[in-house]
Formats: structure tokens, sequence, C-alpha cells
């Protein structure tokens, strides 16, 4: 087997070694290295990536004051208790939502340890008045491709392909998105992201996607184009024109999505 070299004169090098070596592995059109850098943080690089207070305010929002760092966190670079400290240095309060956000990473370990069955099984039957039965096993070309009936949505597809990073906001979009306008299988979205987030993990990620599919939570979760415009508008395409099924109220919705659900 031929051993392939471990150092580098510049990232362009190894770019160049992993598009000839992985090519058939690529997906077409996407063959660009993500802008996410790996590299040892000093403490005082950290601190300038977290900002507590802004996060708090600003972190549904696309340009909000996101730290970046769970990749970092997800391949060991950096491990949650270091990053608490540096946030809870400015105040408790300041830091209260990232140490906060930090602790759910952590949680959901420990579910994944005490349960690990589920990470790919239903923990409870869907809220949506459908069962499992009624969800594709597989996801459609237009979403694999991003290239569905929502600008907004491809926009996030992109995102997820070219950078191997998306907004924890759009996540969540995309996932009610699949499960519950499409009506396809939490597992398969789920697969989907872990095969391209650089911090995806399977017990964060499976069980978010549980927790918008309503199997591991008590309804299913649900946006339309008027929310995604009022955390993304600035930076995505929401013109009702090119987002055509999104633009609804939820109460409109509700009763499109899941016709047979009691209340």
């Amino acid at each position: 087997m031929k051993q392939l070299p471990s150092k580098f004169d510049n990232r362009e090098a190894l770019t160049a070694l992993i598009a000839e070596t992985f090519e058939s592995e690529l997906i077409e059109g996407h063959r660009q290295p993500s802008s996410i850098h790996g590299q040892v943080l000093s403490e005082a690089e950290l601190a300038e990536c977290i900002q507590p207070a802004a996060y708090a305010r600003t972190r549904n929002f696309y340009d909000g004051a996101v730290s970046r760092l769970s990749p970092f966190v997800r391949h060991g670079v950096v491990n949650r208790k270091t990053l608490a400290g540096i946030a809870l240095a400015g105040g408790d309060k300041p830091a209260e939502k990232f140490v906060q956000e930090l602790i759910w990473g952590e949680f959901w370990q420990h579910v994944a340890k005490g349960r690990p069955s589920g990470l790919w099984q239903d923990a409870e039957p869907y809220k949506t008045g459908f069962s499992s039965s009624d969800y594709a096993s597989e996801l459609p070309q237009d979403i694999v491709t991003g290239t569905t009936p929502n600008a907004c949505l491809n926009h996030f597809i992109r995102d997820l392909h070219e950078t191997g990073y998306v907004h924890n906001h759009a996540r969540m979009y995309l996932a009610a998105y699949v499960v519950h306008f499409r009506r396809i299988r939490w597992q398969a979205g789920a697969a989907w992201f872990l095969a391209h987030l650089l911090d995806g993990d399977a017990a964060a990620n499976n069980h978010s996607w549980q927790w918008v599919a309503s199997t591991f939570g008590s309804k299913p979760y649900i946006f339309n184009l008027e929310n995604v415009a009022k955390y993304c508008g600035n930076q995505v395409d929401c013109r009702p024109k090119t987002n055509p099924e999104l633009d609804a109220s939820y109460e409109s919705l509700s009763a499109r999505l899941f016709p047979a659900r009691t209340l």
C-alpha cells in the first residue's frame, strides 16, 4: 500500500493531493477545500473567537457572533471545559448562554453513551400524525444537490457542501424541511449531515434531528419563510417567489404538513 505524505509546504499542496487521491469520492461542483483551517489555537486566540454577551444576543442570526469553534471541539483540538473557562472569565451572566450550549453538547454525549441504540433508532413515535413507515428512507436528488424549489435552503445546502459548516438555526431549517416538508426519515438526513459536517458527531447531530422530527421531543419543529427572513434575510435570498414551499403562515403549514395530527 502506498504511504501518503504527512507534511506539506502549503495548504494548496495538501488540497491537490486530496483531490488526486480521492477524486471519485468528491462531489461534482464542490471540490474546493473548506475555509475552516484546523490548527492549534492559543488561549488568546480562543478568547478572540468567543464573545459571550454578543453570542447570547445574536446566536440565532445567520451572521451572529457564534464562535465557529465546534469543528475544533469535535476533533479534540480544544475541549469544552477550556472554552467554558475562557467565557466565564468575563463574568457568569454574560457567559450563561454560551456555557449552556457547551453543556448541551456534553449532555448529548452522555445520552448516547447511556442509550447507544438510540443514535439511529426512534426514541419515541412521531407526533406528526404519521408513523415511521410513512416516511421515505432516502433523500431525493434535489436536496442532495441543493436544487430544491427554495433558494434559502439551497444556500444552506451549499454551506454544508462547500464549507462543512452550517449555522445551527439553518441546520434546524434543513432538518425540518427534510422530515416534515418532504416526509423523509430523520435518519437519512442525519447521515447526510454527518457525511459533510466538519463538526458532525453522531450524538448531538442525531438527537437534534430526532428533536426536530418529534421522535425525541413533544412536537415537530417547523418554520416558515418569515422566520428565515427574520434571522437570515440580509444574507440569504428570502423572496417569496423563490421560496414557494415556505411562504405560508404557521397555521397553514401545520394543516398542510400534519393533516392527521391531534394536538
